[in-house]
């Protein structure tokens, strides 16, 4: 695929073409060492680096022409823009041929339940019949075919060719998470949103917006941008905000009145059952998820596809039918006594629900693993402790993904906000930690694996990453208890 430089600069309001309007663009990079011959390149500003120090090496690698934010000495056509990052999600939406003007494009934001809500969805989707991508945390799914992800929301000329390849490979719709630093840095701009779905916002982000206001607004451009319909969660002071604001969908976890609204929630160790109450009538629900974050969950995702188009009925069954999501409390049997839950659960109030969906199921005493990650939302750790100790039996404090910080400071961090120590542990080694809790536990116990859900690697300082998967961890400690039928 080829176009022209000026074809692609249509859709910039403030730009100035410099040099041969007529070049042709082969592909597009924001990254010099990607660039192959015939390509645009955006001079992109970041917080280390500067995108128009790496111009002259993109000209050198074949770089066609540039995006910048000033006329660069270097003799190819230029694009002068206000903001080079703004531009490279309208520029690569044309580039691909504006491939969500042709799907189903839904959007999950939210600090949590992003994940949950996203699988969910896709898989009523799938089960209505419409074959559908993923965007996520977890994974992206093109196809059918699961690939690797590096971030929750990718940048917009990867996301935009993610969409082509979609359609290319036979999906009708993309359920995607929406995270709030794509939402300000452009990556989710120039797409055709049917459908924009809000979870819920607690503390998480603060090392990135200034404060919670400033996180809000964040997910709030979303809605702002008019998608073809929006669904919000009620029983979240700010979704009461954006429902006020906005011509919305509403859902409650809790009965209160709502568009979709659970009552009769009942828990048991396979997951909840519960009554949705709706405009379609009552709609049973039964799902495989536990705990009443999943209650939540679960009614977002079925409003979601009904506003999609989906049967109510249908969606109804597609949810019942939904499988598990990776590392979302998700179970780890070895036969062992005890029940190991592995969860994502990395914000205080995510950290809070896990461990109130795990005592409503725990006979005997709960035990949770809680730990920070490093060069993130320092603020919240002391809150991420205090969850962990009020709520557990006992709480084993460790490290997470520590990067250029000292582990041992991140989990002092964490200890700032538990004043009653007495049933605490810490192990700073996160492999040691979880055989600790293991060998803790006895009958009827429940141990919590909080913080880094489906992640596969630790990560540290320098940008070294270990192979590590709180799961097989687990599995591994669970095998070596005397008696186990590992």
């Amino acid at each position: 695929m080829a176009m022209r430089l000026d074809q692609l600069a249509r859709d910039l309001a403030s730009s100035e073409l410099i040099g041969d309007p007529g070049t042709d663009i082969a592909s597009l990079a924001f990254d010099n060492r990607k660039v192959t011959p015939g390509a645009l390149f955006f001079c992109v500003k970041g917080l280390a680096s500067d995108g128009h120090d790496f111009a002259p090496a993109a000209v050198e690698a074949g770089a066609a022409a540039l995006v910048s934010e000033r006329k660069l000495d270097l003799d190819v056509p230029q694009l002068v823009v206000p903001d080079s990052r703004a531009a490279m999600a309208p520029v690569a939406a044309t580039f691909n041929g504006n491939p969500t003007a042709e799907m189903k494009l839904a959007g999950i934001t939210g600090t949590n339940g992003k994940t949950t809500t996203a699988f969910l969805l896709r898989d009523i989707l799938e089960s209505a019949g419409l074959p559908s991508g993923l965007m996520g945390t977890v994974k992206q799914v093109v196809g059918g075919v699961e690939e690797e992800v590096v971030r929750t929301t990718p940048e917009a000329i990867d996301l935009q060719l993610s969409f082509r390849r979609m359609l290319e490979a036979g999906d009708e719709a993309c359920v995607m998470e929406v995270s709030s630093h794509a939402m300000v840095m452009h990556r989710a701009d120039a797409i055709d949103f049917d459908l924009a779905v809000f979870t819920n916002l607690t503390q998480d982000h603060l090392d990135f917006h200034s404060d919670m206001e400033d996180y809000f607004q964040a997910k709030r451009l979303l809605f702002a941008a008019g998608p073809g319909a929006s669904v919000v969660n009620i029983d979240d002071e700010y979704g009461q905000r954006l429902a006020a604001d906005f011509d919305c969908l509403t859902y409650s976890a809790t009965g209160q009145a709502a568009d979709y609204s659970a009552v009769d929630v009942s828990f048991d160790a396979g997951g909840a059952t519960f009554l949705v109450q709706s405009e379609h009538g009552d709609l049973p629900v039964r799902t495989g998820l536990p705990g009443s974050f999943n209650v939540a969950n679960a009614l977002a995702a079925l409003a979601g596809a009904i506003a999609l188009g989906v049967d109510p009925d249908e969606a109804v069954a597609g949810l019942t039918g939904a499988g598990r999501v990776p590392g979302r409390f998700e179970p780890i049997d070895e036969g062992q006594e005890f029940a190991v839950l592995v969860d994502y659960a990395h914000t205080p109030d995510s950290v809070e629900n896990v461990l109130r969906a795990a005592r409503d199921l725990t006979s005997g005493r709960l035990i949770a693993i809680v730990g920070a990650g490093g060069d993130r939302d320092r603020a919240k750790r002391p809150l991420m402790g205090r969850a962990g100790a009020e709520l557990s039996d006992l709480a084993v404090i460790t490290s997470d993904n520590p990067r250029s910080e000292d582990p041992a400071a991140i989990i002092e961090d964490v200890l700032a906000g538990i004043e009653d120590r007495e049933a605490v542990l810490v192990e700073p080694d996160r492999d040691l930690a979880i055989g600790m809790a293991i060998r803790e536990a006895g009958p009827g116990d429940t141990v919590v694996i909080a913080g880094k859900g489906h992640e596969q690697g630790q990560e540290f300082e320098n940008g070294r990453k270990i192979p590590f998967d709180d799961r097989d961890v687990a599995r591994r400690h669970l095998r070596e208890i005397p008696g186990s039928a590992g």
